[in-house]
């Protein structure tokens, strides 16, 4: 355990920061999820929908650092081919 106060803050600043980070990459997973599950039951204007809400959810996780914007980049353009495919 740190003895320093500036440690024993980074400690905890750094819990702080992982809790946030854990927050919104599962919501990222969650609303990757819904589109999947849209297409594959088959179903254009849900997993439409589920898809702008997604890329609005991946986006906002980018702005905020949590994930890189190649990693952004690629995590869209796979949920939209996806979408594309059907029918």
């Amino acid at each position: 355990m740190a003895n320093i106060k500036s440690a024993k803050k980074r400690i905890l600043v750094n819990q702080t920061k992982a809790a946030r980070n854990k927050s919104i990459r599962s919501a990222v997973k969650t609303s990757i999820r819904k589109v999947e599950a849209a297409v594959q039951a088959n179903d254009k204007e849900t997993a439409e929908a589920a898809l702008k809400n997604a890329i609005s959810t991946i986006s906002k996780a980018t702005s905020k650092g949590v994930y890189h914007k190649n990693n952004c980049a690629r995590k869209v353009s796979r949920l939209s081919q996806l979408v594309n495919s059907i029918g």
